[in-house]
């Protein structure tokens, strides 16, 4: 074979090499996305019309992640956050519009202790779902209950869910390295009992 054909050769089998390692890089990409940020990757495509666009904002939500002093609980403030939260489902049986309202800004604070924004929710989500993306249809959806509540449009049942979608993310934030998320006693049973006792004389809110 001639020199021209044989360079010819060179140049394709360099071209799939790098066609090769493109692909492998950009699935292996995808893959670490998909793992870390769970059900916002779905989400992200849904709203970014596309893998590349949506791969774009989340890589630019690691960035900016990356840019916060985040800090763990000191153990003695996980407890005392942790009380304050029994004590919002306890009020849930008697004001559970005003419980959620608590729940909501209980959940900030925390939020801000632990170095994350806390002001504008999508930005707020921006941010916790690098660390916490399977938390966000809670934290989502909690929030949109929230909305109506405010309206007066949510039911009992809605604001009972409301709690243990608040309760979802809360759990997530207070846990330690390594540590799972408590379900324990005062987990998201808790709000469903209050709202059985609620029910009843709970006739502000329209049922959905």
């Amino acid at each position: 074979m001639s020199t021209a054909i044989w360079v010819v050769i060179a140049v394709a089998v360099v071209a799939a090499l790098i066609a090769a390692v493109y692909l492998a890089r950009s699935v292996a990409r995808t893959r670490r996305l998909r793992r870390r940020f769970g059900p916002e990757y779905d989400r992200a495509l849904e709203s970014e019309g596309g893998r590349a666009a949506a791969e774009r904002e989340l890589r630019s939500r690691e960035q900016r992640h990356d840019e916060l002093e985040l800090r763990d609980l000191d153990p003695r403030r996980r407890e005392q956050y942790r009380e304050q939260w029994v004590r919002v489902q306890e009020r849930f049986v008697d004001t559970p519009e005003a419980a959620v309202e608590q729940a909501d800004g209980l959940v900030t604070v925390v939020m801000g202790e632990r170095g994350y924004p806390t002001h504008g929710f999508e930005d707020k989500v921006a941010h916790l779902s690098v660390d916490h993306g399977r938390t966000m249809d809670h934290y989502r959806s909690a929030h949109a209950i929230s909305g109506r509540a405010a309206n007066r449009e949510a039911s009992t049942e809605d604001l009972r869910q409301a709690m243990v979608h608040y309760r979802a993310l809360f759990d997530e934030l207070l846990s330690a390295p390594g540590e799972e998320a408590p379900a324990g006693e005062t987990g998201p049973a808790a709000p469903a009992a209050a709202a059985g006792q609620a029910g009843d004389r709970d006739d502000r809110a329209p049922r959905s």
